[in-house]
């Protein structure tokens, strides 16, 4: 007759449950995944199904009973791992809505905003659409592999263990989300400076025929060149953001790595 030990079940629950948690943190808090038309059970069967093809791979888990306290820790820590590796690529693409934003006001597209139910928030037109504009690149260069890749990896750049994370990962978290306002602000500069030109040569015109309604001059002219500038500034904004999507995969792995 086969017998099987408690402390054999735990460990086999452990090698699985620990694993599927950083892996379905990750899942709610990465760009696409999280998206709130991909329904949560599709979520949760990738989740089992990369966690079944990773688990067989990675070291001996901590031998700690699971429904202890000390279980409960690792299980929140994982799933708080996972929650950070995702929030870094969120952040690389929140950078490409920042650009939009940024563009839009300039254009005097402050005005036109929209419900987006992904952030539940009124945003700008200009700015989904690079956000639209950023996922469709993510998917084309396989971003989505990209990050499980660097979710695999990071089980032997930081294991499951029961001791508690470094705290210096956090700060890498939060310093990489400067990332929002400094590539945000980079990739609108073609557009700002664009429409920087445009509104001193409005002015000009203003200063040189004061009975020229600047309102009715200005708007137009502003989101005519506005338009144009975005149209010329696609084709180079793809392979900044291709870099910055490379980028946020080493990031998670740096992040990993800094709360070992």
């Amino acid at each position: 007759m086969i017998s099987i030990t408690t402390q054999q079940w735990y460990a086999w629950i452990t090698a699985f449950v620990w694993p599927f948690l950083r892996i379905l943190g990750l899942m709610l808090s990465e760009p696409v995944l999280s998206n709130r038309s991909v329904p949560t059970s599709a979520r949760v069967g990738l989740a089992i199904m990369v966690t079944l093809v990773v688990a067989p791979t990675l070291p001996p888990m901590p031998r700690v009973d699971p429904a202890s306290a000390a279980g409960v820790f690792i299980a929140i820590q994982q799933l708080l791992i996972g929650l950070a590796m995702g929030f870094v690529m969120r952040i690389a693409l929140t950078a490409a809505e920042t650009a939009g934003q940024l563009g839009g006001l300039q254009m005097g597209l402050g005005f036109a905003v929209f419900f987006d139910p992904q952030s539940t928030a009124q945003t700008a037109v200009v700015g989904q659409f690079l956000g639209l504009f950023a996922m469709l690149l993510f998917l084309s260069m396989n971003g989505h592999a990209l990050v499980i890749s660097a979710l695999a990896e990071s089980f032997r750049v930081l294991p499951v263990a029961a001791d508690p994370v470094n705290p210096i990962g956090w700060r890498v978290l939060a310093q990489w989300g400067g990332v929002i306002f400094t590539v945000g602000l980079l990739i609108a500069l073609p557009v700002i400076a664009a429409l920087l030109i445009a509104n001193v040569a409005v002015g000009i015109m203003t200063r040189a025929a004061p009975q020229l309604n600047i309102f009715a001059v200005g708007f137009p002219v502003t989101l005519v060149t506005g338009f144009v500038a975005l149209y010329l500034a696609i084709p180079y904004i793809g392979p900044a953001l291709a870099r910055l999507f490379e980028q946020a995969a080493g990031v998670m792995l740096r992040v990993a790595g800094a709360l070992h």
